[in-house]
């Protein structure tokens, strides 16, 4: 007599055959998390540097604009006037000359935003913080030359900043990306 045969169950030798299958799964879903998290993080911080008005001729140590740098005030201000929506400027910051603060002066009442002020000797400084504390936003910056330079050579990299502040009329775009390189137009106004 012939045994009947019994079609084979489920075994063991079968389970390890789709294991590899769903932990193939399993890391790509893992990776596609960790690609959208970081480009969700991913964020560009935008630096305007401006260089203060022209300044008033005298003797004195910190003299005031001109009136031709308070005429290129008012247009900067105009420029950056829109203070909602696309544009708009998250902080001001002003070095502690007086030109500066004048340049800077018209835009701050616009916008009613308090500048911060930092002193040109710690422009390094507050340029590497800057854009820690503004990540993903948008910063104008008005300082005199030195200051200026100072921005771009530790904002922008080294090079591209020999010419800065030579002409009181140029504004320097900087955008600080959290991955890759720094990049820099420069415009006149």
């Amino acid at each position: 007599m012939i045994a009947a045969m019994e079609p084979p169950g489920i075994t063991r030798h079968r389970r390890p055959f789709l294991a590899p299958l769903w932990v193939t799964l399993l890391a790509l879903l893992i990776a596609a998390g960790f690609v959208y998290t970081l480009y969700r993080g991913a964020a560009t911080t935008v630096v305007v540097l401006a260089s203060s008005g022209e300044k008033e001729p005298g003797t004195i140590d910190d003299p005031p604009i001109s009136a031709e740098g308070e005429r290129r005030a008012q247009r900067l201000a105009q420029m950056f006037a829109s203070g909602a929506g696309p544009g708009r400027l998250d902080a001001l910051y002003v070095s502690g000359e007086r030109r500066a603060q004048q340049t800077a002066a018209p835009l701050a009442e616009l916008l009613h935003l308090a500048p911060t002020v930092y002193a040109v000797k710690d422009a390094v400084a507050v340029a590497s913080g800057l854009v820690r504390g503004h990540e993903g936003g948008a910063v104008l910056v008005v300082g005199g030359t030195a200051a200026v330079q100072q921005f771009l050579r530790q904002l922008g990299g080294a090079g591209g900043a020999g010419d800065a502040g030579a002409e009181p009329d140029l504004l320097y775009i900087v955008s600080v990306p959290s991955f890759g390189r720094p990049r820099v137009l420069r415009l006149k106004y």
